[in-house]
């Protein structure tokens, strides 16, 4: 990509985050900080039990590429962080072109866009199998009844389904019925193998109990009261709206579908969405996190860079 491109991209994806930024500020000092009334210690634990969350996925998901082309686990953190604040504004899924372009400019290594596009998609189909056995929970001990307790049933489904795409897409890709097909092929040959697969799944699932943890303590921080289960179907509707194909905002879908379930339970509306917002809101402050931390890193290693290159320039010329 020329780099004229590159800087107009870096430039507009800055102003659009910029404009975002300042919308949300904006809606807040009409309508008020959701977490004004909250227990500030409370909310500050959870942040931190976010931060393992994000953490632990980005080490799943680097057990999906080959062993040879794994980018650093910060920078996958910090692409799953800048595609949350992405999802502020960007439709839903869209929010994996953002993941693509962070891993694209890692620091440690540069990988292609089909292995870091083949990564997404067993994540994608990783997260639904990690999310199975704690919708099943959620539907046995979680209040909710309906439509609300279907879906919980239709996440639990399409997990155990997915985690068999991913055992077997290996071999599905070598059968003779696609083997003649030079993507199926290329798929066959850079699909992770059984026991990574395993790995990364033990991360996601660890990640996702993380993330249910840490909204259980965020509903403890706002007086909701402690109840688990209902953490767990909270985070469960939040994923399932997280996969619509088309969604006018990825971020308010999910902090939506979180407060639908909140409702469900018996939960005032005015204070469901105003804990779903806040909820979105504080997993997009973690993610932001991890985002400067990866500025910082890569930061360092250009003054570093400089620094060598200036020394190198006085020897030359002191020799």
């Amino acid at each position: 990509m020329p780099l004229f491109l590159k800087r107009l991209l870096n430039t507009v994806f800055v102003l659009a985050a910029l404009v975002v930024t300042a919308l949300v500020v904006r809606h807040f000092m009409r309508s008020g900080w959701p977490l004004r009334h909250a227990n500030f210690w409370l909310v500050g634990l959870a942040g931190v039990i976010l931060l393992g969350a994000y953490a632990a996925k980005a080490w799943g998901w680097q057990r999906l590429f080959r062993s040879g082309q794994r980018p650093a686990v910060l920078t996958l953190a910090a692409a799953g962080g800048a595609a949350s604040v992405g999802g502020i504004a960007l439709p839903g899924r869209l929010d994996e072109v953002i993941r693509v372009a962070v891993v694209r400019r890692c620091r440690r290594r540069r990988v292609s866009i089909g292995a870091v596009a083949l990564s997404l998609f067993v994540l994608g189909l990783l997260d639904s199998a990690a999310l199975a056995p704690l919708a099943s929970v959620a539907i046995a001990v979680a209040h909710v009844r309906g439509w609300m307790q279907l879906g919980l049933v239709v996440v639990a489904v399409a997990g155990v389904a997915a985690a068999a795409v991913v055992v077997a897409l290996p071999r599905l890709a070598r059968l003779e019925l696609f083997s003649r097909f030079k993507l199926a092929r290329w798929v066959g040959d850079n699909a992770t193998p059984p026991r990574e697969a395993v790995w990364a799944w033990f991360a996601v699932a660890t990640s996702w109990v993380l993330r249910a943890l840490a909204i259980f303590v965020l509903l403890a921080a706002l007086g909701f009261g402690v109840d688990f289960a209902l953490a767990l179907a909270f985070v469960c509707a939040a994923s399932a709206a997280a996969v619509l194909p088309v969604a006018p905002a990825g971020a308010a879908m999910q902090a939506g579908a979180g407060a639908a379930i909140l409702i469900a339970s018996g939960v005032h509306a005015n204070d469901a969405v105003a804990f779903g917002i806040a909820a979105q809101a504080l997993l997009m402050i973690v993610g932001a996190t991890f985002v400067l931390a990866l500025a910082a890193w890569h930061a360092q290693g250009r003054i570093q860079q400089l620094a060598v290159a200036g020394h190198l320039r006085r020897m030359r010329i002191s020799g």
